[in-house]
């Protein structure tokens, strides 16, 4: 394998946008990466750059670190457990690396079959979009047996900007609903004062200009500072699904006794978002409801803002977690 010197050969289960990005990153590293997706013309564009596309998952069997991206928890479980799937063969990975979105409780089952069959879980949900993942400045939060991080390390920094193991079992999830509640409240808190900026008299381009240069800018407020000026909501994470994350972070709070005062308001807000016909859309769309309870009419400044990501456009949507 070009750049390690080891034979670790890798696997990858789902090439849909977020994993040929991550696939992309491994193969220009060098890496030996076998990959399948159910439907086999996704992942074949990825055989030009050097994988070895497979016809089920059962083959990856022979892989040394298979990782996962994939839609639902069902798609994981079939995948891994089901009939041709991961570990239907004689063979097995030593590691699974699950990048995919899935509830602790459906990851735990999960662990608990694979560790039968002598291959260990880490969970290892992904903060970023296929875009972030494209600059490298994804992130992923990583729990499971501290041996297998430390095996799968030098594969999951590759991905990004890096790995942090965050401890056992299920650790991970719970990290990744910390995040995203917290990027809840802050777009939440982001639109109201955007909007208090434009009725004042300032345009959102002028605003968001001065709030990215200051010590309150950040990579998410300048990435997502195009679909604030331009009104792109083009879905990179959709109000529905963050009311899902939502709920489950907030059952998470109510389980260990945690007050979340402030996360529970942005729910609600958050459920008026989807009520009002935005689920399907960028959970950016907070703006609109700002505007609305503030007597405002939005109209796109038309801008080519910067993302932060290398790209400028009016067509720009920001980065989701």
């Amino acid at each position: 394998m070009a750049e390690h010197g080891d034979e670790v050969r890798l696997g990858w289960l789902g090439t849909g946008r977020m994993g040929t990005e991550l696939v992309r990153r491994l193969l220009r590293a060098g890496c030996d990466v076998a990959v399948y997706n159910r439907t086999r013309a996704k992942a074949e564009p990825l055989a030009a750059l050097g994988a070895k596309v497979v016809s089920s998952p059962a083959e990856l069997a022979s892989r040394d670190i298979v990782f996962a991206t994939v839609g639902t928890p069902q798609d994981l479980t079939d995948a891994v457990l089901g009939a041709g799937g991961l570990t239907s063969g004689e063979g097995r990975p030593a590691i699974l690396v699950d990048c995919s979105t899935i509830s602790a409780e459906v990851s735990r089952q999960v662990r608990e079959q694979l560790a039968a069959r002598g291959t260990t879980l880490l969970a290892a949900p992904v903060m970023g979009n296929p875009k972030v993942a494209s600059v490298g400045q994804l992130t992923l939060a990583v729990s499971g047996p501290r041996a297998a991080f430390d095996s799968a390390r030098r594969y999951l920094d590759l991905l990004g900007a890096g790995a942090t193991y965050v401890g056992e079992g299920e650790l991970a999830r719970v990290v990744k609903l910390c995040h995203n509640l917290f990027l809840g409240v802050v777009t939440q808190s982001l639109a109201e004062v955007t909007i208090l900026a434009q009725k004042s008299g300032v345009t959102r381009e002028a605003f968001l200009t001065c709030l990215n240069k200051s010590v309150m800018g950040s990579q998410f407020t300048r990435y997502k500072s195009p679909a604030f000026v331009n009104l792109d909501f083009h879905p990179t994470f959709t109000a529905t699904l963050l009311r899902k994350d939502f709920d489950l972070g907030l059952a998470a709070a109510r389980e260990h006794e945690v007050a979340l005062p402030v996360a529970a308001l942005v729910h609600q807000i958050v459920q008026s978002l989807v009520g009002q016909g935005y689920g399907d859309q960028d959970f950016a769309a907070l703006l609109e409801l700002a505007a609305r309870s503030a007597g405002l009419q939005l109209e796109s400044e038309n801008s080519p803002i910067t993302d932060g990501l290398g790209q400028a456009g009016p067509s720009e949507a920001g980065a989701v977690p």
